[in-house]
């Protein structure tokens, strides 16, 4: 039977172009996609742009373009920035599509027909930033801590609610009992003390928000953002992308990626949505932290933020790669700067393992009669995948990192095998031996390095190939792979 993966990321605002946070989710994700395929799985892989809501017809407003062309042009762009960083998603959803506008008003109507929709009037506080309703344990002083205080409004209008306290018991207990897995755990915590307080229905429509999907029996209103943002996840898999690709049988998925800012709607308001749609829930969802920039939260007026751009340019596409999953903020929040990427990349890649790749060819070529046999660069078998990422006697078990999506655990173990290779050539001295003695420590150590390469080619694509190449074919062209900062 075959084995499927879908994983997702959130879709992000079209209302600007990425920082290192959406940079972030979206490599970790695909990290964890490139992981599964080398698993044997068929992947399915998402990610997209949210295009509807306030404040994406703001900034289309600001910028002076129709709300159709502004998240056009960003859209595009996005993409372009994935395809520099190499992510491998399948899809790249965008919620204007009219496929997913059709399935969105599709299960509107099921939830209206089943009784969870109602019509009332909201009365309360609005942040156009998250856009989100607010109730007063969201605020610190009676400001939203995400967003600038302007961007919290008080708003009165009408409104059709979702029945979401109906489905509330269910959700706690699937998160108390792990039948929803949250993780890491402090995540679920989070959650958990939130429910441990009424929650009242939530609003699924907007009057005045001209810019989003009609609500089908009330062309008046138009969805609330993030409902049928959320629906994507499931039109995704109902929509015919034109590849032969039938993707319905990976739904549900095995799990959402994102950051702690998106919790609530993913792990509380999402499920809740299934549950009223008869429709199973996902395997998995996991939240990381924020980035902060030197102590603090990143933001256009403090001047502090990173874009991936900015990334790119610096390290490259697999030292960006790598420095994002090495500062993971797994558990906590993570506090990043270009001194502490500059002081990684230099240690890890530049003097640790691009070091290491360099004096292992150099040793090889050195050595005329020695070959690598064609067994030195397969790892499809099962026996050769459990001996790469299961458990070694140095402790090191990839398998168990990548599996609970711990990506800075990932990049520690390869860094700790790079230099447990790296002690055996300076302990053997090669360069000191000759014939066979030579050739068996030589192939010992490049047999090591390919593994632990092949172990990190899910954060390293390219340079895992161009590594794989340059031991493969004896007349390649020395490499350096990450020049010292």
């Amino acid at each position: 039977m075959k084995k499927t993966f879908y994983i997702t990321t959130p879709i992000y605002y079209a209302n600007d172009v990425p920082h290192i946070g959406h940079t972030g989710t979206t490599v970790f994700a695909d990290v964890v996609a490139r992981y599964k395929r080398l698993q044997g799985f068929d992947v399915f892989s998402l990610t997209g742009t949210d295009e509807h809501g306030e404040k994406v017809a703001l900034s289309a407003e600001k910028a002076g373009k129709e709300p159709q062309t502004f998240v056009d042009e960003l859209a595009l762009k996005w993409q372009d920035y994935w395809k520099q960083l190499n992510i491998s998603n399948d899809v790249f959803m965008r919620t204007t599509l009219p496929g997913h506008v059709k399935i969105a008003e599709e299960l509107l109507e099921k939830l209206k027909a089943k009784g969870d929709v109602y019509e009332d009037t909201y009365k309360g506080v609005y942040c156009v930033g998250c856009e989100e309703f607010k109730s007063e344990r969201d605020l610190v002083d009676g400001k939203c801590p995400e967003h600038r205080p302007y961007q919290v409004q008080y708003r009165e209008e009408k409104n059709y609610f979702f029945r979401i306290s109906k489905y509330i018991p269910e959700v706690k207990k699937r998160l108390e009992d792990g039948t929803l897995p949250l993780i890491p755990e402090n995540k679920k915590t989070e959650m958990l003390a939130k429910l441990a307080e009424p929650v009242k229905d939530t609003s699924i429509s907007r009057q005045n928000v001209k810019w989003g999907i009609p609500i089908p029996w009330d062309k008046e209103q138009t969805t609330y953002v993030w409902v049928e943002a959320l629906m994507n996840y499931y039109s995704a898999t109902r929509i015919d992308w034109n590849d032969g690709v039938n993707r319905e049988e990976f739904w549900p998925a095995d799990v959402h990626f994102l950051g702690k800012g998106n919790n609530w709607f993913h792990s509380v308001i999402w499920p809740s949505l299934l549950l009223a749609l008869d429709l199973p829930l996902p395997k998995n969802i996991f939240v990381h932290g924020y980035y902060n920039v030197e102590g603090k939260k990143m933001g256009k007026s403090l001047g502090n933020v990173i874009s991936p751009q900015d990334l790119m340019d610096k390290y490259g596409i697999d030292g960006t790669r790598y420095l994002l999953c090495a500062s993971m903020p797994y558990v906590g929040d993570s506090d990043v700067s270009f001194k502490w990427f500059d002081e990684k990349y230099n240690s890890a890649l530049a003097n640790g393992y691009g070091n290491l790749v360099s004096r292992l060819s150099k040793l090889y070529r050195d050595v005329p009669e020695m070959v690598l046999e064609d067994s030195y660069f397969e790892f499809q078998s099962n026996d050769a995948s459990e001996r790469v990422f299961g458990g070694h006697d140095n402790g090191s078990n990839y398998n168990d990192a990548y599996n609970v999506y711990n990506l800075s655990e990932v990049t520690e173990l390869f860094n700790r095998a790079v230099t447990n290779i790296n002690s055996y050539l300076t302990t053997q001295e090669p360069w000191k031996k000759a014939g066979d003695e030579k050739i068996q420590i030589l192939r010992f150590a490049i047999g090591q390095l390919l593994e632990v390469t092949h172990a990190i080619s899910p954060v390293m694509p390219e340079t895992a190939e161009k590594v794989f190449n340059l031991f493969k074919d004896k007349s390649a062209s020395p490499l350096i792979l990450f020049a010292r900062i």
